[in-house]
């Protein structure tokens, strides 16, 4: 059987076809495992065509040929599948033609396709997964898949009639993100959307090129954007989400930010969403009643609604999507997602008299400037007595003693206020609120015992880093957990007593403050005239309020930016008395750096019998640039130099 498959490239109007003739020819010529070494298969094209109607109401249809390179790409390929949501998208499958190798094809239509629950996890919305079942697919087979959709990818507030719920939230108007980027090579991949005239577009093409055409009919506008050659990028460890670096096309007929901020409020006070309830106002009395500041009411309302309502996400109808469920719904129920977090905290604050929003943000990766729905989190804005708005997250504060978590600085967000908002970013935290300090105090003995104290506290997400070791667990394990720390470094070490202060479930009392009283056995080498020892405030224990620690820094540049999870400052204090008639011989070598993405500096001082080491660094961000790698890495590599490389003290 002769099938042809024709492909149009539009740039500046129609063009010669870029692949036409016969499939199997195209197939042939697509080329092997030979001609791409690291693919275990190929998209020869991947092909979308849209049509956007007034009223918002979209039509895609799909088409896609694979050719399968390894037998782990064909073990990938046993299964095709399409992940949607019924809410607000309609998908099928509506043909598959498998083309094998020995020159034999065979066809699946709907009849062959499945429809599932997708896997979940802690949000149960009710996405599903179409299939249909390929088989067993060899080197050299491939398929070609057809898909027909209408819809888009987030759930509505009302559905009147069976194409209503397809429309996007806002109605009349298209949005689109579209990656240009794969985890496998394709050869070529081309969308195109058809826009009513009537609507004024916006599209732009990020990090990097395509091949773009604009041809205007009498009704519609079509675009079409194309790409050749697309590879894999080689990803870089700790780097920023691919969807900053890779190519990508957004394209919106929403006219700006300030529109969008506007509609979201509208939409939510239009439903609802934050009215209270006698009960809701009750309780907001209870948790404010001694408050003493504006600061104070707003931490209990924020940091009630962070640990009473659980994270737990079940699809509940109507107010999905861009709309927020009724604070009565989710005081009642008592869990819910990042937006029932902020909406229920919206109520509290408004039954408290702020002046209260939700907003929209990016938890991730960056929104860029064209208003296509870049969004995936959910947060609360609350005006103050300056007059300044001011960022609360009760979902990412749980047992956290900021109000606005760090590990978010850096990251977009849009209020849903009247009168509009821009597009904002959160500020950069200053590493000494997130602050580490460990301080021992010990002594070595001639035989190579160490005994003392170690002690460490710390602030903001390092005190969030430590504190899970008790809220994230059972209490009766709480014990263990803390001489855990000691153990991993040296697992001779005995544990004489430990305390880890107040209740960490009373995490507004105070910063944490944890110490472990030890006597180590054989901690250092011992010879007729050395000891070799690394002191034990700087050994690694605790690190994971250290996140920087666990980073990759064997490439000496970066190609694209980096995060951390925080920024944070380091305080490492170790005072050891030693034996007398030793000296300091050897320690690591230790330099000064001084950069845009850290500081580090650290010392060795040796006076009586006492060896004092020093350490203090800052990393000043959560989202570095290539140029702040190198002071990065190299504060890095110091403290793990110290951590790694013993010194040594001869008789």
């Amino acid at each position: 059987m002769k099938r042809f498959l024709f492909l149009m490239v539009l740039a500046f109007g129609i063009v010669p076809i870029a692949f036409s003739g016969p499939v199997r020819s195209i197939i042939s010529k697509a080329g092997s495992s030979s001609n791409f070494a690291k693919a275990d298969y190929i998209a020869i094209f991947d092909s979308t065509k849209v049509k956007m109607e007034e009223s918002g109401l979209s039509y895609y249809e799909e088409h896609q040929l694979i050719k399968i390179l390894t037998p782990a790409g064909g073990k990938h390929f046993n299964v095709f599948k399409y992940d949607y949501d019924p809410l607000s998208a309609f998908v099928e499958i509506k043909k598959v033609i498998i083309y094998y190798k020995n020159g034999q094809e065979k066809e699946l239509t709907l009849r062959d396709e499945t429809d599932y629950p997708a896997p979940a996890g802690t949000i149960l919305w009710g996405a599903r997964q179409k299939m249909t079942e390929l088989g067993r697919l060899e080197q050299g087979d491939a398929f070609e898949v057809f898909v027909s959709k209408k819809g888009f990818t987030y759930a509505l507030l009302d559905q009147q009639s069976d194409d209503e719920r397809y429309i996007p939230p806002m109605k009349g108007h298209f949005y689109d993100i579209v990656p240009f980027w794969s985890d496998s090579p394709e050869l070529l991949k081309v969308y195109q959307v058809s826009i009513p005239n009537s609507k004024a577009v916006n599209y732009q093409v990020y990090n990097g090129k395509l091949n773009v055409s604009t041809v205007k009919g009498a009704e519609n506008t079509v675009y079409t954007f194309s790409l050749s050659n697309i590879t894999p990028i080689t990803p870089e460890p700790g780097m920023v989400a691919l969807s900053d670096v890779a190519p990508k096309l957004l394209i919106s007929t929403s006219p700006d930010w300030q529109a969008k901020s506007k509609w979201f409020y509208q939409v939510n006070e239009d439903y609802g969403s934050f009215k209270s309830t006698p009960e809701i106002d009750q309780k907001v009395k209870d948790i404010l009643q001694g408050a003493v500041s504006e600061i104070d009411s707003v931490s209990r309302l924020t940091h009630w609604v962070a640990d009473e309502l659980r994270y737990l996400g079940l699809s509940m109808g109507k107010g999905e999507g861009f709309t927020l469920h009724r604070g009565s719904m989710n005081f009642l129920d008592r869990c819910g997602v990042c937006k029932d977090k902020a909406g229920m905290l919206v109520t509290m604050l408004r039954s408290a008299g702020f002046e209260a929003y939700p907003s929209m943000t990016m938890a991730g990766s960056r929104i860029d400037r064209i208003p296509a729905d870049q969004f995936n989190h959910s947060v609360v804005v609350v005006k103050l007595a300056d007059g300044k708005l001011h960022l609360l997250d009760p979902t990412w504060v749980p047992f956290v003693r900021e109000l606005w978590s760090s590990a978010e600085q850096q990251q977009n967000y849009l209020p849903g206020i009247p009168s509009g908002s821009d597009l904002l970013e959160t500020p950069v935290s200053s590493p000494k609120n997130h602050f580490v300090k460990i301080s021992a105090t010990s002594v070595l003995n001639k035989e190579g015992t160490l005994t003392g104290e170690i002690s460490v506290t710390a602030e903001g997400q390092s005190d969030a880093s430590l504190r899970r070791m008790f809220t994230g667990s059972y209490k009766a394990l709480w014990k263990n957990n803390l001489e855990n720390e000691l153990l991993k470094i040296t697992p001779q070490a005995k544990i004489v007593k430990s305390s880890y202060g107040d209740d960490p479930y009373n995490y507004m009392a105070g910063p944490i403050d944890l110490k472990i009283f030890f006597v180590i056995p054989d901690y250092a080498v011992v010879s007729d005239h050395a000891l070799i020892y690394t002191p034990l405030a700087a050994s690694g224990i605790f690190s994971g309020a250290m996140r920087h620690l666990m980073t990759d820094v064997k490439a000496e540049t970066k190609l694209f930016s980096f995060r951390d999870a925080c920024s944070r400052s380091i305080e490492i204090l170790d005072r050891t008395t030693l034996p007398a008639g030793y000296k300091l011989s050897w320690t690591p070598t230790i330099s000064k750096v001084e950069g845009s993405g850290a500081t580090f500096e650290a010392s060795y001082s040796f006076t009586g019998n006492e060896l004092l080491l020093n350490e203090r660094g800052e990393f000043n961000k959560r989202i570095y640039s290539p140029e702040d790698w190198p002071s990065y890495r190299s504060a890095v590599k110091m403290q793990k130099a110290i951590a790694e490389n013993p010194v040594v003290l001869t008789f």
